[in-house]
């Protein structure tokens, strides 16, 4: 028998939510060996999410929330590399070797590299002030710069810009928001919902732009930038601005090493790639659409520790099982807490429940008579529910679902009991 099964070796590739979540998971599902923890970031892993929100927040702790406590890693016989990048992944040999010259063999290999933040490529994009946030470093470079800054552009009204232009609008900045589509989050929200949250920014104070672009920046004689002018030819003034237009997903290492990849790194139903000792996992991994033909890619907490667990479920021998748990999102946005249930797509009959002018309501999405999305606002009743009966396959008819006097709580209850 070869030496590497003879001393199995768990090597993941990442050390954020996927990563880490993988780590723990092969442990308490019974792997008894070798579990390498490689991160790339000089920091012990943290929590991704409050770092757009709570984290810029004046008086916050200037340390973020870790992932896991400091002595959780050797309780669980660990070995975390941080500040550790990994040069290549070698098939043959069943190793990765790091940028420093080592090998580390596996038996199994979790791909959880995760996804790095689109680049623009307009003129004056690398004057000094204008950044990205995904890591933490992004984080405390924004955080040091952002106080002394008047004048805000934002680029993109996503996830994260609007997250960002919220925390800074309590800051009490002027807060410009640059976003091409006619509608904010438009690639996640229902119409009705993206309009909703469009009027609760301008009311609150921000500048928001539809359907208007980035062109191009300025910048003074020392490098800073001080304008950013839009599609449209207007020109704002900008001591800072913020890039939210996306993010691509980190897949050199897998092509490098002869995997498939399309938009992610390409795996089946129970996430392993072409080579079935090993897995891709989070932001990272293109997988089977559950509920219908294609691929897709998904870029949250809940898809990368779910993803994480399965992953580790197959590596221990359990029962091979498709993944496909219903994914769900959620989004901070100053008083404003969106929680969506399923995934939307252009085109769904889109059915209100509640009155948005009290700041509490949902929209239920069907495809036909099929729900297939659920957003809330402020009613984590619905999300709950809404999450059980996708699960569960459950389809309420599009009138009940608008009628506030329908017990959709009852429902779920009553699913949860049939379990």
């Amino acid at each position: 028998m070869p030496a590497v099964e003879q001393h199995p070796s768990a090597v993941i590739i990442g050390a954020g939510h996927a990563g880490v979540q993988a780590a723990e998971s092969l442990r308490e599902s019974g792997w008894a060996g070798r579990i390498v923890l490689i991160g790339e970031e000089r920091h012990a892993p943290y929590q991704r999410p409050p770092l757009s929100k709570d984290y810029l927040a004046p008086g916050q702790a200037a340390e973020p929330l870790p992932l896991r406590a400091a002595s959780f890693f050797e309780q669980h016989r660990i070995e975390l590399r941080v500040d550790a990048e990994v040069a290549s992944i070698d098939r043959r040999s069943r190793s990765v070797q790091l940028s420093d010259g080592e090998q580390v063999p596996f038996s199994k290999l979790v791909i959880a590299t995760g996804a790095s933040n689109r680049m623009l490529d307009v003129p004056g994009s690398t004057l000094s002030g204008i950044v990205g946030l995904k890591t933490l470093d992004d984080a405390v470079h924004l955080r040091g710069i952002l106080e002394p800054s008047r004048n805000i552009v934002v680029v993109g009204a996503g996830f994260i810009g609007l997250e960002f232009a919220s925390a800074a609008r309590a800051m009490g900045k002027n807060v410009t928001v640059l976003e091409f589509s006619a509608r904010p989050m438009s690639r996640a929200l229902s119409p009705a919902m993206g309009d909703f949250f469009a009027r609760q920014h301008l009311d609150n104070g921000v500048g928001l732009r539809l359907g208007e672009g980035i062109a191009s920046f300025s910048g003074d004689e020392d490098g800073n930038v001080v304008t950013a002018v839009s599609t449209s030819g207007a020109r704002y003034p900008a001591d800072l601005v913020v890039v939210g237009v996306g993010v691509a997903p980190n897949i050199s290492l897998a092509q490098a090493a002869g995997l498939e990849v399309e938009n992610g790194i390409v795996v089946d139903h129970a996430l392993r790639t072409l080579d079935p000792d090993i897995y891709a996992v989070g932001d990272c991994a293109s997988f089977p659409n559950p509920s219908g033909a294609g691929r897709i890619r998904l870029e949250s907490v809940q898809n990368a520790t779910d993803q994480a667990k399965h992953a580790a479920h197959q590596i221990v021998g359990a029962t091979e099982a498709r993944y496909e748990p219903v994914p769900w999102f959620w989004s901070i946005q100053g008083g404003l807490r969106l929680q969506i249930a399923g995934l939307s797509a252009p085109g769904n009959n889109c059915v209100l429940r509640g009155e948005p002018g009290s700041g509490r309501f949902s929209v239920f999405c069907f495809d036909g008579e099929t729900l297939v999305a659920v957003e809330s606002v402020n009613k984590p009743a619905d999300h709950v529910a809404a999450r059980k009966i996708l699960d569960q396959g459950t389809n309420p008819t599009p009138e009940q679902c608008g009628d506030t006097g329908y017990d959709l709580k009852s429902l779920a209850k009553a699913l949860a009991l049939a379990e």
